[in-house]
């Protein structure tokens, strides 16, 4: 069955429908997604990308310019991706080591989120021999935790008396029912790129964000929160805002190629519905983050990419804010602008990628990428919510090209466990001794289709 078919004399109506149809592609994939790689941004963006550790600064195989260096887009052709990854995270959380009268206050919780489906897609039409105009549909998060009630019994459910919480067999932060967050982040990038010479080009992709979030089972919290009818259990909120991605692309010589792109900072509205629980009244903008690539050919046949990307969680205040900066005050101190937050740092990410024509129709790939933990031991407490801490990731991919106009690319992923350990934010207030530990380890396995015309 022929889904789309595309002739290189296509009048503009129909490209026009290409379009119109492109967009509507977009618009079915861009379900909620559940990344919790180099903290919540992904490791790669495209299947391609993902095969090779991530490494696409200075590539221009596939439609992800929008998320990835604007700049590629024009090199690209036209050309249509769509695909979907199976994303599999596994979190735990422990408490131990607390002292009598609080040796029941400890425990070990898995969230029991652990499969999700991420899509997504990518267009691009040529408008001219060196101009381009596309869109890249991609997903950040990874705040998906679901950690199940009945931690605490005993002397531990006596400690989550004293924070307003009544009955036994509360959750490990405290709360009723199950404990956990889920947020989801989609950016809609249209993109123009430009050939400013034959072997150079710029591109810029103005971003349209939407966000959706909900928290469960922090009734623990709620004589921290300066409006604690607006910290828990309050369903889904949306989120929109916007910014911009900037990117340039050199193709130096015949053998490399170098690459650079800067993404804004992407001013979203607020979470009403949860004001009492992020600092700057519910305010979780999306930072500023930056990449340089470069990559490399190995005769005829081989190409290795180089990244380096650095992302600016510490600049948003509800991320980057310390969930230690009030000790043991607790009354206002979620919400406010300088309210307790996750304590994360700006992560910086080193991404390693390989590809290989094996065959006329058959190209190999592997890739390997390295990140500092944005996440401190301090802060382990409030990250049992959001435990972004691999370091690691080891991809392998490949593409089958099935004649001249389509391919199938698939791409596997699997990040190390690791682990962050920290005293409790519970010390503040009394129990001696407690600590707590998280940890996650990562595996995703993805295909897409793409076609060409």
């Amino acid at each position: 069955m022929t889904l789309l078919n595309f002739s290189e004399d296509e009048d503009m109506s129909g490209m026009k429908r290409n379009v119109v149809l492109a967009l509507a592609v977009a618009a079915a994939v861009a379900a909620p997604s559940a990344f919790a790689t180099y903290g919540y941004f992904s490791h790669g963006y495209g299947m391609t990308a993902k095969g090779m550790g991530g490494a696409s600064t200075a590539m221009t195989k596939d439609t992800f310019g929008g998320a990835n260096n604007p700049a590629s887009m024009v090199w690209v052709g036209n050309r249509l991706d769509v695909g979907v990854d199976v994303f599999s995270p596994h979190r735990k959380a422990d408490r131990s080591d607390t002292s009598a009268p609080f040796t029941q206050f400890v425990g070990s919780s898995d969230s029991e989120s652990t499969e999700f489906l991420v899509p997504e897609f990518g267009y691009n039409s040529m408008l001219s021999p060196n101009s381009s105009f596309g869109v890249t549909v991609y997903g950040n998060g990874g705040m998906n935790t679901n950690y199940k009630s009945g931690v605490n019994t005993g002397s531990g459910a006596t400690v989550c008396n004293n924070f307003g919480v009544t009955g036994t067999g509360q959750n490990i932060l405290c709360g009723n029912g199950n404990v956990g967050v889920d947020l989801a982040q989609m950016i809609i990038a249209p993109t123009l790129s430009y050939k400013i010479t034959p072997s150079n080009s710029v591109g810029i992709s103005p971003l349209i964000g939407f966000q959706r979030f909900k928290a469960e089972g922090l009734h623990g919290f709620a004589g921290f929160s300066r409006e604690s009818n607006y910290l828990t259990n309050n369903g889904y909120d949306t989120s929109t805002g916007a910014g911009v991605r900037v990117g340039w692309l050199g193709k130096i010589n015949n053998m490399i190629s170098l690459g650079a792109a800067y993404s804004s900072r992407m001013y979203m509205s607020s979470f009403e519905k949860y004001k009492g629980l992020f600092a700057e009244q519910g305010d979780f903008d999306i930072p500023a983050n930056w990449n340089v690539g470069a990559a490399i050919k190995l005769g005829q046949s081989s190409t290795v990419a180089l990244d380096f990307q650095k992302i600016d969680y510490g600049s948003v205040r509800s991320v980057g804010n310390s969930s230690r900066n009030y000790g043991s005050t607790t009354t206002n101190s979620l919400g406010p602008d300088d309210g307790r937050g996750f304590g994360w740092s700006n992560a910086k990410v080193w991404k390693l990628g390989f590809e290989h024509q094996a065959s006329g129709n058959l190209t190999l790939r592997a890739g390997y990428g390295l990140t500092t933990n944005p996440v401190n031991s301090r802060d382990v407490t409030f990250n049992i919510l959001a435990p972004g801490v691999v370091r690691q990731h080891y991809t392998l991919g490949g593409t089958f090209s099935m004649g001249k106009s389509s391919d199938i690319t698939a791409a596997f992923m699997h990040a190390a466990n690791n682990s962050v350990s920290g005293p409790s934010l519970f010390q503040d207030f009394g129990i001696a001794g407690a600590n707590e530990k998280i940890e996650m380890y990562q595996n995703s396995l993805g295909a897409a289709w793409s076609q060409k015309w």
